[in-house]
């Protein structure tokens, strides 16, 4: 399974136009036919998404294709061989979209066969920057069972990154901007061959309080199904765990601060089912973290020797939990939780009395609480003597500060600048009390490494070490805590937002 990450920049252009000087070195070109079969659910899930399934034959990439947004101008994709079949999607790309088909059949939806014209635009010592295809398009959608039902004729300019950044390409589009070409009005060949694609998410709405909450959540829903499939790659390291985990976390957090509108049952469910998700992501992305910070550690130990054994063991236990991830997010229970979300924000169970009222006054009443909540717990836990007792106040007070955070984050649409503020005050404070906990975690790790029964004398000493630079830095970032925390008392962005 061959995976890279496609930039590219694409336009519309009538039969007639005439690829002007670009202003760059052009290589000779060279000419294809391609021919595409694209496949997805009957109701177009992956298309509602942004996500290009398909079977292309011809050029120098053939293969099986899927494409995952990734960015502006930017999709990751996973690239299989074309095997025998030409009507079943291989296993393992099947596997990786599983979170938007859920059990539902990839079939054929469209047929594309492109003729290409592609030059390659080069730098002063003629290596390849990017490459400039210039398609001819024919293509027709499948109705239903199978049938063609039209075919569709054009032509577009395509320039895709080889090793130029985005800025290049944007230039090159300038040049064919002014020859008369035209921003593409579609994102890929096959949103433009089905023309009516589905949106999988509604437009953000900020009048009520209601709108507010479910445009947030809708919006993480998006990306925690965006995420998934880098989840499910076994040898991906891309931070997709933690994306994926913080997008649930933000979901639950605007469940329960908001959840005097909603209703109680069908909110305490689905914040069980997402909190078992996070747990499951949570599992690996702590090991994840532990692991990388104690080989940071190890850099600093000059006579630290070859990688320890705990180390190693540490590794092997992170590889378990993705296994055991990836059997959670094929297991009916996530895949029941992913219907139950789709099931809320379709028909959503507010309370009216209090998601109908104006953004202005009842998510400003949500960010204030928030935010008092966060500065008590503070509060409390500054009273404490140094120890477990008041770590662990610090660390409540670290999720008060996420909520805090989430909730103003949500509330910015409707809110504007002040909220805005209020969120950034919050991350801060978030990331210095993380800073802080993921301190304690590795001494605590440690702590238990050391006294294992079997741990050599020269790796107890080594792990000892580690320790005391866990407790230095984390006495450094305590020293900075009352200043950011005097920051984020300030009260003025609050009565800005009438919550003072």
């Amino acid at each position: 399974m061959a995976r890279h990450t496609e930039l590219e920049r694409k336009y519309d252009a009538e039969a007639d136009f005439v690829v002007p000087d670009l202003e760059v070195r052009v290589g000779a070109p060279a000419t294809h036919t391609l021919q595409a079969r694209y496949f997805d659910t009957e109701d177009l899930r992956l298309a509602a998404r942004g996500i290009t399934l398909r079977r292309r034959q011809g050029g120098d990439d053939a293969g099986w294709h899927l494409k995952l947004p990734a960015g502006k101008n930017t999709r990751r994709e996973i690239q299989l061989p074309l095997g025998e079949s030409a009507q079943t999607v291989p296993a393992e790309l099947a596997t990786l979209v599983t979170a938007h088909t859920r059990g539902r059949p990839l079939t054929p939806v469209a047929e594309v066969e492109t003729r290409r014209i592609e030059r390659p635009l080069l730098d002063e010592d003629g290596r390849v920057l990017a490459k400039l295809a210039d398609d001819t398009v024919h293509a027709h959608p499948f109705g239903p069972g199978g049938g063609e039902v039209r075919l569709m004729t054009w032509r577009e300019i395509e320039i895709e990154a080889v090793t130029a950044s985005d800025g290049f390409l944007a230039a090159v589009g300038d040049h064919l901007l002014a020859a008369g070409a035209r921003e593409a009005a579609a994102r890929s060949k096959l949103a433009r061959t089905l023309e009516t694609v589905p949106s999988a998410a509604p437009p953000p709405a900020t009048g009520t309080a209601g709108d507010v909450f479910l445009t947030y959540l809708g919006r993480h829903f998006g990306k925690m199904l965006a995420y998934d499939p880098l989840v499910r790659l076994a040898d991906h390291d891309d931070d997709s765990v933690h994306k994926m985990r913080v997008s649930v976390r933000r979901m639950r957090s605007l469940l329960r601060t908001h959840r005097r509108m909603i209703d109680p049952a069908r909110a305490a469910g689905l914040d069980a089912e997402l909190k078992w998700l996070a747990d499951a992501l949570g599992e690996v992305r702590d090991l994840e973290v532990l692991r990388a910070r104690f080989e940071r550690r190890l850099e600093q130990v000059p006579d630290a020797g070859r990688e320890p054994t705990w180390l190693a063991a540490m590794a092997a236990d992170e590889l378990r939990a993705r296994d055991r991830l990836r059997e959670a997010l094929s297991s009916p229970r996530y895949l029941s939780l992913l219907d139950s979300v789709d099931a809320f924000l379709a028909a959503p169970p507010l309370l009216p009395r209090r998601s109908g009222h104006r953004a202005r006054t009842e998510t400003a009443k949500a960010v204030a609480k928030s935010w008092r909540k966060m500065l008590r717990r503070h509060a409390h836990a500054a009273g404490l003597p140094a120890g477990p007792a008041r770590d662990a106040a610090l660390h409540r007070t670290r999720k008060a500060a996420k909520r805090a955070r989430y909730t103003s984050e949500a509330a910015a649409p409707a809110l504007g600048s002040p909220a805005k503020k209020l969120a950034r005050r919050a991350e801060r404070l978030q990331e210095l009390l993380g800073a802080h906990h993921d301190g304690v975690v590795a001494a605590e790790r440690l702590g238990e490494l050391a006294r294992r029964p079997g741990t050599p004398a020269t790796e107890a000493f080594t792990l000892g070490r580690l320790a005391e630079r866990e407790e230095h830095d984390r006495e450094r970032v305590l020293r900075k805590l009352p200043a950011v925390v005097k920051k984020a008392a300030k009260r003025k962005p609050l009565r800005k937002l009438g919550g003072s």
